[in-house]
């Protein structure tokens, strides 16, 4: 049998608009032995509650393969799908669920100082114990450790990069995360799902609609409704401005000089065109569930259109800057084809290095309609490629821009939610990938829920694409990859 086919064999539950299914320990260890000698279906996350794990897949559609938590146990994942064994140490960390025979046992978000251990599980118990101390890794002779961060590391949040050199070569890179750890999904539970919609959006500051649209989308599934029209539209034209400031905003970051601050000006002036158009520059709060929570202002159809003829005349000369730019990374930066396979990763990485993932097109949703054409580069995922790639999806957005505000449909924006049960799996192409939102609702409340940012697969790239580069390269590498942690650390 086919993994797909072993885990639709299970019992569907009643999860919308696709079903969960709920394996047995017998099959779930069947999938999990399956996983070590077939590649598909892509691993996408791993999570749990007080009594089951649960396994996002992307086969021929988006499936949930659940089970039973044996004590404390069950099967990893990890041995055949690499890409879980961050999520297996998170679920240990906030569930206390143990991954047998996993392939890292190491805290993820949990450094020893939190007051209670486990504090998403039945019984979460006081943590006693004094935080162990991180020594230094093991280095061969020649080699020696650089320590960079957790402030100051070239990402977004606070992450400590343990790098180790051999004169100036990079030997490996360990990322270690946890340091922003909030508490969304316990911030979550018992909250009425609007009221939940503020920290869903604060999730990941450069894919707030993103995060916002997954969902909403989710409870909307969960509940079985659908915003109207025009609502859908307004959602489209927030998620393809944030693409188009994200986007600006890491080439800006990676570009030297002047073409750099040509970026930053540019993302300034879409940051400026979302205020007029719809009342907060970074989309905040701005999409809800059963729509959206404001129209396009007066103006702000003139506003965003001046942005987007701004950046349609920039192309050129940017494009230049990066022919002119001397990529001094041939032998690092690479994240090609053949460590892709193991994590599935969407987005500009993926897309970089040849894959055609993008939840606008497969699974899809409103207001995408057809599948749009996703640029893909012909490269071998490297800096360049990604900032290229970058480039083309600029020019894309800019034309489905274009077309949605011809043609916004009238009417209202939302068409609100019910107070009512239910469970739903929501998913929104973002920035950097597909953002997927999985909740439980109980009487409109939020029972459990689970957020997977892409940036979880992104971390052991990373990693694996700085090994071999110049250390002088690192900043480059890792701005071309534009790293955040946030979308992990719940």
């Amino acid at each position: 049998m086919t993994i797909e086919a072993l885990i639709t064999a299970g019992d569907p539950q009643p999860m919308r608009p696709w079903p969960r299914y709920l394996l047995s320990c017998e099959a779930w260890r069947a999938v999990a032995d399956a996983l070590r000698s077939d590649p598909e279906p892509a691993l996408l996350g791993l999570w749990a509650d007080t009594a089951h794990v649960h396994a996002l897949f992307m086969g021929s559609t988006p499936m949930i393969a659940s089970v039973p938590v044996e004590g404390v146990l069950y099967d990893a994942l990890s041995p055949g799908r690499p890409a879980a064994a961050l999520f297996e140490r998170m679920i240990h960390d906030l569930w206390g669920h143990v991954a047998a025979h996993g392939t890292d046992q190491h805290p993820l978000l949990d450094h020893g100082r939190w007051p209670i251990l486990r504090p998403l599980s039945r019984r979460p118990v006081p943590n006693s114990a004094p935080p162990e101390p991180q020594g230094p890794g093991v280095v061969q002779p020649g080699q020696h450790q650089v320590s960079i961060g957790p402030i100051g590391s070239g990402a977004a949040d606070p992450v400590h990069l343990r790098v180790t050199v051999a004169g100036e070569m990079v030997v490996r890179m360990e990322a270690r995360l946890g340091y922003a750890h909030r508490g969304v999904l316990a911030l979550m539970r018992g909250k009425p799902l609007r009221s939940a919609a503020p920290l869903a959006a604060r999730i990941a500051a450069d894919s707030t609609v993103a995060h916002a649209v997954a969902f909403a989308r989710a409870g909307e599934a969960a509940l079985d409704v659908d915003p109207p029209p025009r609502g859908h539209a307004l959602r489209g034209v927030m998620a393809e401005l944030e693409r188009i400031a994200s986007h600006l905003g890491d080439l800006g970051a990676a570009l030297p000089g002047l073409p750099g601050a040509r970026c930053g000006a540019l993302r300034e002036t879409v940051l400026r065109a979302n205020q007029a158009a719809f009342g907060h520059r970074l989309l905040m709060d701005c999409v809800l569930p059963g729509g959206t929570a404001v129209d396009l202002a007066p103006g702000g159809h003139a506003a965003v259109l001046d942005a987007l003829d701004r950046i349609a005349k920039d192309e050129p000369d940017t494009r230049r800057s990066l022919d002119g730019m001397a990529v001094s990374t041939a032998a690092g930066g690479v994240a090609g084809p053949e460590i892709l396979a193991s994590f599935a990763p969407g987005g500009v990485l993926g897309r970089a290095a040849g894959r055609k993932d993008d939840a606008r097109r497969v699974p899809g949703y409103p207001p995408y309609g057809p599948p749009p054409t996703v640029p893909s580069a012909p490269w071998d995922g490297d800096v360049e490629a990604r900032l290229r790639l970058r480039l083309d999806e600029i020019r894309d957005s800019n034309v489905m821009l274009r077309r949605w505000l011809a043609d916004l449909p009238p009417g209202p924006v939302n068409g609100g939610v019910p107070f009512a049960s239910g469970e739903g799996l929501g998913v929104a192409e973002g920035p950097h990938g597909d953002v997927w939102h999985w909740l439980r609702l109980d009487a409109g409340n939020i029972a459990t829920s689970f957020v997977r940012d892409p940036r979880w697969l992104h971390w052991p790239l990373i990693e694996a694409a700085c090994a071999g580069a110049a250390l002088g390269d690192l900043p480059l590498i890792m701005r071309s990859f534009s790293p955040a942690a946030s979308g992990l650390e719940l």
